[in-house]
């Protein structure tokens, strides 16, 4: 049997197309940090790759709850994870200067690690986490005025589903005292689900919750992080498992 339609466009068209996107905005990006230490071109880079990702691909994005967040503020989005597109829905749809937390392997990456770093996105050995380290990083951008966005199961769904949500991210922000906003994505396993070389058109949901403002504890202790995130994967998954009933029907 040949392989179907959309694995010859993803071989031989898209990931070519954005291999280039990458390779050409990863270098503006680096660059970029010699004269803009706050990252702010990068992040412009950023969002102009991602948005370039989903038109090529046909990925149609619908935002919901956006009026939800305030402009300028500082957050902390935590959202499910379903496919690897899920960061370009989310750095092309949230008007924010987002920051992501990401395994330290991806800082080999050429191009890619090398804008993640220069960038000023944050990096964690998930086997020997600095939780102190990791902490003072993020108060630096913070007092820079950039949100992050956290994939809170720590690896993408294999079925959809929303797994619990791992406590550390939130920990952190609960020391930080920010507010943490909970973010739905729906249907990017239509475009490409984990373990599949070959991408497909689709309508995709962004759903933004109201934040949550995290308690006051001085020495919060991870009972108290598995609360809050325990809290925030309701919300989550409760807004995944109604959408995915009314989604709009995958293009082809």
């Amino acid at each position: 049997m040949h392989p179907p339609y959309h694995w010859w466009r993803t071989v031989f068209f898209l990931i070519p197309a954005i291999s280039v996107y990458t390779i050409v905005l990863g270098a503006v990006s680096i660059l970029s940090s010699l004269f803009d230490r706050r990252g702010h071109t990068a992040h412009g880079c950023a969002r102009l790759w991602s948005w370039l990702i989903l038109t090529t691909t046909g990925v149609r994005v619908t935002v919901e709850g956006i009026e939800r967040v305030t402009p300028g503020t500082t957050y902390v989005f935590v959202s499910n994870h379903q496919s690897i597109y899920d960061t370009p829905v989310v750095f092309a749809s949230l008007p924010f200067q987002l920051r992501i937390i990401a395994k330290e392997s991806l800082a080999k990456f050429p191009v890619l690690g090398w804008h993640l770093r220069r960038g000023g996105h944050l990096f964690v050995d998930r086997r020997h986490p600095d939780r102190a380290g990791i902490l003072a990083r993020w108060r630096a951008l913070v007092s820079d005025g950039l949100s992050l966005i956290i994939y809170a199961e720590g690896t993408r769904s294999a079925d959809g589903r929303v797994a619990r949500f791992k406590a550390g991210s939130f920990l952190l922000a609960i020391q930080a005292g920010l507010p943490v906003v909970p973010v739905a994505i729906v249907n990017t396993r239509a475009v490409m689900p984990k373990g599949r070389l070959r991408t497909e058109p689709a309508d995709v949901r962004l759903i933004v919750h109201d934040p949550i403002q995290p308690p006051a504890i001085r020495q919060p202790t991870i009972r108290d992080a598995r609360a809050l995130a325990d809290r925030v994967r309701a919300i989550v998954e409760d807004s995944v498992t109604q959408s995915c009933n009314s989604i709009i029907p995958t293009a082809t």
